[in-house]
């Protein structure tokens, strides 16, 4: 006899296969088991999708009331390509037909860089020119900020321009002086 012959037919994988069997035969253990693997392969598949929650804030058509969005965007590997992506979800508008976009819809983004916690964007020129009822560039600009500071905690500055020229730095530098620290306790 060969070894593989021998194995099969030892006491130990006998036994094993019998309590396999007998675990199996009851509909229960099966339906269990169905639902571990599906589990299983659920996780896998959110795992390996990578999607991370995003949060938007539009203005509403009427009243100028502010309309949150959550959207799922996929995550990279790489952060700087994630930020790129929120920028590109904020300019394509809100998915809400009663609310207005932050930008014209002709605008785009020129050029993005993230380096050492500073985010750089460029704007085309068209984001210069308030949009339909979103009110006036300071807030919209103001909300893109806010925005990416919400969703990304590691962005310690973020420096927007609107045709190479960059805009209210010194109104958004009085805003946000000193980013929140969350992680000492007040005094």
């Amino acid at each position: 006899m060969n070894p593989l012959q021998n194995l099969l037919q030892s006491p130990l994988l006998k036994r094993t296969f019998t309590s396999i069997g007998v675990f199996f035969s009851k509909k229960i253990n099966r339906r269990f088991v169905y639902l571990v693997v599906i589990g299983l392969f659920a996780l896998g598949d959110f795992l390996y999708i990578g999607l991370a929650r995003r949060t938007f804030v539009f203005y509403s058509y009427i009243g100028n009331n502010t309309v949150v969005e959550d959207r799922m965007l996929y995550r990279s590997p790489n952060q700087e390509t994630d930020i790129r992506r929120y920028i590109d979800e904020v300019l394509l508008g809100p998915v809400s037909p009663d609310s207005a976009p932050l930008f014209p819809r002709e605008t785009r983004l020129n050029s993005f860089m993230y380096r050492e916690g500073v985010v750089y964007a460029d704007l085309t020129e068209s984001a210069a020119l308030p949009s339909e009822g979103s009110g006036d560039v300071y807030r919209s600009l103001l909300t893109l900020n806010e925005g990416l500071r919400r969703n990304f905690p590691s962005i310690k500055d973020v420096r927007l321009f609107i045709g190479g020229n960059e805009v209210f730095f010194k109104e958004f530098r009085g805003i946000f002086p000193n980013p929140a620290d969350n992680s000492k306790t007040a005094p």
